[in-house]
């Protein structure tokens, strides 16, 4: 199909899923016919009536268990593979746009054996580290560098994707195999740290650039929040706020709660947004705000936040940051990854050493300064606009097409 663009990816909710669908609606409106290819899963959105579901969430059930007890995560899902492949022939893509390919749900040594076969061309939006490494999405927290030379002994066999058996080095090289040759191959990465992985990595050959994550200004702005009113808290107060999709360690969750203990009280309130209190026990001095599909709710809240802290261990880049400036709230970071890469210091601080003690002098001089202001905060946001992004997806395509 003439100018025809399929993007996969493992959903259609969360930062890659509405990345995705941003991404369609642009080059659509720039006259390409962009579909969406991704696995049933009950934190998916509506469906557009052109969108290819891969598979069943029961199929992909029974894919994630056999990738826990085999290792081989994206080594399954052949029948649904060759399902999408049978489309893929059908519909006869110039570009195919790929997005993240773990969880199972598809078959990736299929899939490029058949990109390399009909010498399609492929935009590769790398969220995480995954397509280089033998299983993690991640390795800061674990401070391995075993996927420069094949991985192997994998520190995080636990961690997601989970796997019973270490067979890292052997799925390193299987992605060596099939991810190296592609005749036309354009890498993105969200932050320019994990280009400099890229770079690094058996994918260097490809060609590899930072579009930063863009965001939707339309709902990320300054806005009349009635949060602090609604929640009980004092006008005087400082609220220091957090968000996260997943609370643990890695994104700083025992941080918060330390936080919460020698913050003085009758100064500061914490609220920590994406926490189910019945899940996780917070302190008492925490207000846990469960987390939220809706993005006007979530701007309100960051609107009526004084400081916004992100104490994560391991980050791409920080769209939570960057969505706090566009409320006008400045931020204070964690140095991890790509986060401090959102940042200037205009309107936030890093924090260098990753510790409690030099957070808290980070909160205290910014709640005692003017420089941090709502406008050098909106600034900032400006260079993350969603729509002079995903313009930039569209170029790529254009070229390739």
């Amino acid at each position: 199909m003439e100018n025809c663009v399929v993007q996969i990816n493992l959903g259609n909710f969360g930062s890659t899923g509405n990345i995705a669908k941003k991404i369609k609606q642009v080059g659509e409106e720039s006259g390409l016919n962009v579909i969406l290819a991704y696995p049933d899963n009950k934190n998916n959105t509506t469906p557009n009536k052109d969108d290819i579901i891969i598979c069943s969430e029961f199929v992909n059930k029974i894919n994630q268990k056999m990738a826990y007890y085999s290792g081989l995560n994206g080594c399954f899902s052949w029948f649904s593979t060759l399902c999408l492949i049978n489309r893929l022939d059908h519909l006869n893509p110039g570009v195919i746009h790929l997005h993240n390919l773990h969880d199972s749900y598809i078959n990736f040594p299929l899939l490029f054996r058949y990109i390399k076969r009909k010498h399609i061309s492929v935009v590769w939006t790398l969220h995480d580290c995954w397509a280089f490494t033998g299983k993690c999405p991640n390795f800061t927290v674990a401070q391995c560098d075993r996927w420069k030379s094949g991985c192997g002994n994998c520190k995080q066999l636990i961690d997601y994707p989970s796997s019973r058996f270490d067979v890292t080095k052997k799925i390193w090289k299987i992605k060596r195999k099939y991810f190296l040759g592609v005749n036309s191959m354009q890498l993105i990465t969200p932050s320019k740290w994990l280009e400099s992985l890229v770079k690094e990595s058996f994918l260097s050959e490809y060609p590899v650039e930072t579009i930063y994550n863009g965001i939707d200004e339309s709902v990320f702005k300054p806005i009349r929040s009635k949060f602090r009113e609604k929640m009980g808290i004092n006008e005087n107060k400082t609220v220091i706020l957090g968000v996260s999709y997943c609370w643990n360690e890695k994104k700083g969750i025992d941080i918060f709660f330390e936080l919460s203990k020698r913050l003085d009280k009758s100064k500061y309130q914490i609220v920590m947004v994406g926490l189910d209190n019945s899940i996780i026990r917070c302190p008492e001095e925490v207000i846990a705000v469960s987390r939220t599909n809706d993005l006007n709710e979530l701007a309100e809240i960051y609107s009526a936040a004084d400081i916004f802290v992100n104490a994560t261990r391991e980050e791409v880049l920080g769209m939570v940051n960057i969505e706090a400036l566009a409320c006008g709230t400045p931020v204070i970071t964690f140095k991890s990854g790509g986060s401090p890469e959102c940042i200037d210091d205009s309107c936030g601080i890093i924090v260098k050493s990753n510790t409690i003690h030099e957070l808290i002098e980070c909160i205290e001089k910014m709640t005692n300064s003017d420089q941090y202001s709502t406008e050098n905060c909106l600034k900032r946001a400006e260079q993350f606009q969603g729509k002079d992004t995903f313009q930039k997806y569209i170029n790529i395509y254009k070229r390739m097409l």
